[in-house]
């Protein structure tokens, strides 16, 4: 096979992609994420073994995460830009190599390379497949890819100012554990579970962050229709990106509109002064393939979630920033201030046509922990009256697979006493259907993005509490899950850490999973898949 990847729940097969990434990344490209993951891997080994202060790390700490974060599905398929960043890494790991005296370790710390050539020789040698027992591969990949998802939440945070050094420190342990052959399957399982507990201290620190600098945010209708102006369109994640561009581009004439996981920055209060952010354009990330074509003007890419255009007029329009890459789409960095320069993007907005109407009308959202804990008498009186009967964590991604219809079905099927807890991607499965309102709370409280799940383990905690509960699991609560990239398995882990146990998890379960793990995953916590929409309610509801 010329690459391996398994890391996405569309892989191939749900066993690995083999020649091409279902998502767009070619050979070279994945073989390059291989030797970055490899190389930090070996710089963690260093830090750990040399007891180097990470504090003293400095940039070096920023640099970690965000290589953790290119290597996330659909964020970077810039193999030049992958490329630069393994010598930038090979180059800081020499130099901490030289600042310690060690006597042992792992190729991962001493490997050389010049050439591309020699690079992908490397990389061919240390991919997910050098690691001959499946039990302990599955381990250690399950734990790489929460620590992408840690990393890009904790990469957000720390642009707003927020750092935690103790998650950097957990993260160079936690690599550098991936090299130990002396660690066995129970040792690989409660690291594991570690990993989950820093998850949730990095969701609680980008929360922190995102909310001392923009509010908390709060329920709010948004506008999916469009003006005539010419626009940018803003995707991704990173709300300092979005801010800047606000600024960037007020008393142009250019209107902004969020798009996919964006669509939350509209519920915090510091993003409600400019009037011209208009509204959220589109639906989720894989719909872009349809939808950049109407839209005309130009898309930043703030984080992951790029789909490869299909037609050079729209790749022209694409700018990345970031963790983001793609191959002849203009990179913007900012300087040593954090400032980034957004001029060239207004420009050609200014050039092209405003975009078109697909759909009118809006959406409401903003159920974040503050303003769901605001409203915590309401749901505890509608619990109590027996008028909402159960909530249910519909969570996550979204994704391209048929089978994730199911979604959307299981959703309009719910009975109307039940109420939707939702944050990511996957709400755009069911978030246009107007399903109404138990005594005026919607039945879809969106709480944002897929980070925000941190806000629904929040407030399950809070319901634990009024209600009296020795186990969160006697909640009237019921967790049905989409996954798609490395982020949802942060979440996951997360979940797992808190205690919460039947978790379902679709459309399908990680094909990175060896069945003896998936069965220490059952029997321990419960986890299982997705049955028909019918059934599933009425097990469900049975519970």
């Amino acid at each position: 096979m010329s690459m391996f990847c398994y890391q996405c729940q569309e892989t191939a097969g749900g066993k690995g992609c083999t020649v091409r990434g279902v998502c767009g990344k070619n050979e070279e490209v994945a073989k390059l994420q291989d030797l970055l993951i490899y190389t930090l891997k070996g710089i963690s080994e260093i830090i750990v073994k040399g007891k180097v202060d990470v504090e003293s790390l400095g940039d070096t700490n920023y640099e970690m995460l965000n290589s953790l974060f290119m290597t996330i599905t659909n964020a970077n398929f810039d193999d030049q830009a992958i490329e630069r960043q393994i010598r930038k890494m090979i180059a800081v790991r020499d130099r901490l190599r030289e600042s310690v005296d060690i006597k042992s370790l792992h190729d991962a710390a001493t490997f050389t390379v010049d050439s591309r050539d020699s690079m992908l020789k490397k990389a061919s040698s240390v991919g997910v497949l050098a690691t001959e027992n499946e039990d302990i591969r599955s381990l250690r990949e399950m734990i790489t890819y929460g620590l992408k998802g840690m990393a890009a939440y904790t990469e957000h945070a720390n642009n707003i100012g927020k750092e935690n050094l103790e998650i950097n420190t957990f993260i160079y342990e936690a690599l550098a554990a991936t090299l130990d052959d002396s660690l066995t399957a129970d040792d690989l399982v409660a690291l594991t579970l570690k990993t989950g507990e820093y998850g949730v201290k990095a969701m609680a620190l980008l929360d922190e962050a995102n909310t001392s600098r923009f509010g908390n945010p709060e329920i709010t209708e948004v506008n999916i229709g469009v003006r005539k102006n010419p626009a940018i369109l803003i995707s991704g994640h990173d709300l300092a990106d979005l801010e800047q561009l606000l600024e960037q581009t007020k008393g142009t004439g250019v209107d902004v509109y969020t798009h996919s996981e964006m669509l939350p920055a509209h519920y915090y209060p510091a993003f409600k002064k400019y009037d011209h952010f208009v509204g959220n354009y589109g639906n989720a990330w894989w719909r872009q393939i349809y939808e950049f074509d109407s839209f005309h003007g130009p898309i930043l890419f703030t984080t992951n979630c790029i789909v490869p255009p299909r037609k050079e007029e729209i790749r022209k329009r694409i700018f990345t920033t970031g963790s983001t890459g793609f191959p002849g789409c203009k990179h913007i960095t900012a300087d040593e201030d954090g400032k980034k320069d957004f001029s060239e993007i207004i420009a050609l907005a200014k050039t092209l046509p405003p975009p078109d109407e697909i759909e009118t009308g809006s959406i409401v959202g903003g159920f974040a922990h503050n303003q769901v804990l605001a409203l915590a008498d309401k749901i505890v009186e509608a619990v109590k009256s027996g008028a909402i009967k159960k909530f249910f964590v519909m969570a996550g991604c979204d994704g391209r697979m048929k089978s994730r219809e199911y979604y959307t079905k299981f959703a309009a099927a719910l009975p109307k006493d039940t109420v939707i807890l939702t944050a990511g991607c996957a709400k755009y499965r069911y978030n246009k259907l107007g399903l109404g309102d138990i005594d005026g709370i919607p039945r879809v409280l969106d709480a944002g993005q897929c980070n925000d799940c941190y806000s629904l383990a929040v407030i399950a905690l809070k319901l634990k509490e009024v209600f009296d509960l020795d186990d969160i699991n006697k909640l009237p609560i019921a967790f049905n899950v989409a996954w798609y990239e490395q982020k949802a398995v942060i979440v996951l882990l997360a979940l797992l850490y808190l205690g919460i146990k039947n978790i379902h998890l679709g459309p399908t379960l990680p094909g990175f999973l060896s069945p003896n793990v998936a069965n220490v995953l059952v029997e321990k916590f419960g986890i299982a898949g997705i049955g028909t929409v019918d059934g599933d309610i009425e097990m469900f509801m049975a519970r």
